[in-house]
């Protein structure tokens, strides 16, 4: 099953959906890897340590993608996923990709309905990753980047629907392994560039530019799941 319709081994096409997704990522995660950053003492900003905390969240965080694609890939062992099924979740990740790109532009904000779904379970454990705060440890970075991988996210719940179709934990959580590494390479660059890309970041034209990317990603995707498309 390939999320970018490139015709890749799913491992590879997950890892590739991430990068693509990165636009995505610094547009909507930026901010979190800014405080991360700003929050450690400034005696303590070395490269060296910065380093180590920005792997070591994002580890966290591609832990807990790992554990959802998992256990979403169990639920689906309950039902029976049909090619036709298969389908159906890939152009739903589709067009939940374009309400992501919407909200990113500021144009419509329909997706919040969508990740609202998931902000029960924020409400829990946002506490705890405050708690964690500020994060001058590697161990105190990897638990924040655990908690902070279930924050609701629309890319994240994407690639989870392509997880559900594998309907094999193993292969769930190794789907959602490969997309967070995709999306590391962004981070990381925003984590380190902190304070340069901040403003970069919130500017208009920078999230107009990801959003015209993604959808248009998107558009391609569900272009391929026609006839006449991909599947001619």
């Amino acid at each position: 099953m390939d999320p970018t319709g490139l015709g890749l081994p799913p491992l590879l096409a997950a890892f590739v959906f991430g990068l693509l997704g990165g636009a995505h990522c610094i547009g909507m995660c930026g901010g979190i890897m800014s405080v991360l950053t700003f929050a450690v003492p400034p005696s303590m900003r070395s490269p060296t340590r910065l380093s180590g905390l920005l792997l070591g969240y994002n580890l966290g965080r591609i832990t807990s993608y790992m554990t959802a694609g998992a256990l979403v890939a169990g639920l689906g062992t309950l039902v029976a996923i049909t090619p036709t099924a298969r389908l159906v979740l890939q152009g739903l990740a589709a067009v939940m990709l374009i309400l992501m790109a919407l909200y990113i532009a500021d144009w419509w904000k329909g997706l919040l309905r969508v990740e609202a779904v998931g902000k029960r379970l924020w409400r829990h454990l946002e506490p705890l990753g405050r708690r964690l705060m500020p994060v001058v440890k590697v161990p105190q970075a990897v638990a924040l980047g655990a908690v902070w991988g279930w924050l609701p996210c629309g890319l994240v719940y994407s690639m989870l629907a392509w997880s559900l179709a594998t309907a094999a934990p193993h292969q769930g959580a190794l789907l959602m392994g490969a997309f967070g590494l995709g999306t590391l390479p962004a981070l990381l660059v925003t984590g380190l560039a902190a304070r340069q890309l901040g403003s970069l970041i919130r500017h208009r034209a920078t999230r107009t530019l990801a959003a015209a990317s993604i959808i248009a990603f998107a558009l391609w995707q569900l272009w391929m799941l026609l006839p006449a498309g991909g599947h001619a």
